[in-house]
Parts: C-alpha cells; structure tokens; sequence
C-alpha cells in the first residue's frame, strides 16, 4: 500500500468519523427505534436478581441447540411466550465514559476507510464519481451484512434499520468523496 493510500485512508476515516458523530450526537439516527421499556424499574431489578454479574447477550424463550426437535420446539416456545434479544451488563460494567468508545469508533472507520482506499487503488475506475461509488457500495455492502440480517433474523426495528443504514451509507458515500479526491490528484513530480 502505497503513502497516497494511506493517506486517503486516513482522510477518509476522518470525514466518516465526522459524519457518524454528526448522525449519533446532533440528528436523531443514533437513537431511532429505541425506546424506554414500560416497566423499567421492575424489569431492571429483575434482570440483576436473575443475572446478577454475568454480562452476556442473551436470546429467548431459550431452546437448546443441539435438540434435535429445536426447530419445533423454538417455534411452540415463541407462539406461547414473548421473544426476544437482552444485551446485558451488571451494574458499573456499561458504557459510562465516552471516552474509550469514540477511540475504538475512530480506529473501525479509519481500518475500513483504508480497506477502501485499498481496493479503489487496486481497482479500473477512471472517474471521480466512479471512486465515490465504489466507496459507497463498499458501504452499503457492509450494512447489508450485518444491519439487514438483524432486522431478518432478530426482529430489529425497521426504523432503526433504515436509520443505520443511512448512517453507515452516508458515511461510506463521505469516505468516498474524501478518498476518490485524494486519489485522484495528479502525482506531483
């Protein structure tokens, strides 16, 4: 990887990290399909008498996987009982200082900002626009893979759904701007 990829990389991980913090802290896409649970108090004490300091994330009603009558079994339990995903932290052991998270944030756009960078460098794409995307599809490959498959498989709000998406294709369309520009510079002599 030559320094002019990486060092489009690095600005484009920079313009994505604005436009995630830009989307998380002053739009509302960081926290569409959230919501309060009625009866938090209750649920929440509950949950540490159960739990108490075992983090985990948790499925239910829980059926064995190695069952062989799982399917069967999985789909009674679900028809009889509320169904769903619990992520789960003791108390002092969630996200308290946004610190730590905005680095490690930083570090995963800037790692896929160079992946990017990477492949635009190794592929035919003649264009400004064509750079940007394929950035963008880089993007929108990768919220497929994991946004697409929550909302299938776990039930994920369809609006926190299409709000991630927008989140993650935004900012794959802003790293690609940025790296498409920087790579596509005359090489000074």
């Amino acid at each position: 990887m030559t320094m002019r990829v990486v060092v489009a990389g690095i600005l484009g991980g920079i313009a994505m990290f604005i436009w995630t913090s830009i989307a998380h802290v002053a739009l509302p896409l960081g926290q569409i399909g959230f919501s309060q649970m009625p009866g938090e108090a209750a649920v929440l004490s509950a949950m540490q008498a159960s739990n108490g300091e075992k983090d985990g994330l948790y499925f239910f009603p829980w059926v064995d996987p190695k069952d062989p009558q799982m399917m069967q079994k999985s789909a009674a339990a679900i028809k009889a009982n509320p169904s769903g995903l619990l992520l789960y932290h003791p108390p002092g052991h969630g996200v308290t200082d946004m610190v730590g998270p905005m680095i490690e944030e930083f570090v995963k756009e800037l790692i896929q900002a160079l992946i990017a960078a990477f492949l635009v460098s190794l592929a035919v794409v003649g264009t400004f626009f064509g750079r940007v995307g394929f950035v963008t599809l880089i993007g929108v490959s990768g919220t497929l893979m994991t946004n697409a498959s929550y909302w299938i498989w776990f039930g994920f709000p369809a609006s926190y759904t299409m709000a991630a998406f927008v989140t993650d294709i935004v900012g794959a369309f802003v790293a690609g701007l940025v790296i498409a520009w920087w790579l596509g510079r005359r090489r000074e002599v």
